[in-house]
């Protein structure tokens, strides 16, 4: 199967570090039915962590987080790249963005155990639309577009 590459919107949010933080962050999250595509976190200093959100449902998100009062930075964008795991596999997508001069600033990948990968590609902002092009990606195209969950939202306002 030849990669598959989708558009995907994230955001971030730079937290305390200190233990249990995620925990109840994605505790949080799941129990206002926000469903995330990928998530990653890492420190930023000795007492902050960031966290890297890519929601199923960017809208959830927002209100999760005005919810929460949780600030949160974004939209910005990334790709998504979906493949069987094979050598070389991510070669020739990097060989066309290396051909165009856009650099990857950031990418995490990992096989599926089960013959495919998944791999988050980040650009520089201002290459963004060109790798779009350079890829070939449908902006139409979502990663799970076809993925859905029975969530009824149950927000409640905070006393």
């Amino acid at each position: 199967m030849a990669a598959r590459i989708y558009p995907v919107d994230y955001y971030y949010a730079t937290v305390d570090d200190r233990p249990g933080q995620g925990c109840r962050f994605l505790r949080a999250l799941a129990a206002e039915d926000v469903n995330l595509v990928a998530f990653n976190a890492f420190p930023v200093g000795r007492e902050r962590t960031q966290l890297v959100i890519y929601p199923l449902n960017p809208v959830w998100l927002g209100d999760f987080a005005r919810h929460e009062g949780l600030v949160l930075q974004g939209p910005h964008h990334a790709f998504i790249v979906q493949g069987d795991d094979e050598l070389g596999a991510l070669v020739g997508i990097h060989e066309k963005l290396c051909d165009a001069d856009i650099n990857v600033s950031s990418a995490n990948g990992m096989t599926d155990g089960r013959g495919g990968y998944r791999y988050i590609m980040h650009v520089h902002p201002e290459d963004w639309e060109r790798a779009l092009a350079v890829l070939g990606v449908d902006q139409a195209m979502r990663p799970l577009a076809d993925y859905h969950l029975d969530l009824r939202r149950r927000f409640e306002a905070k006393a």
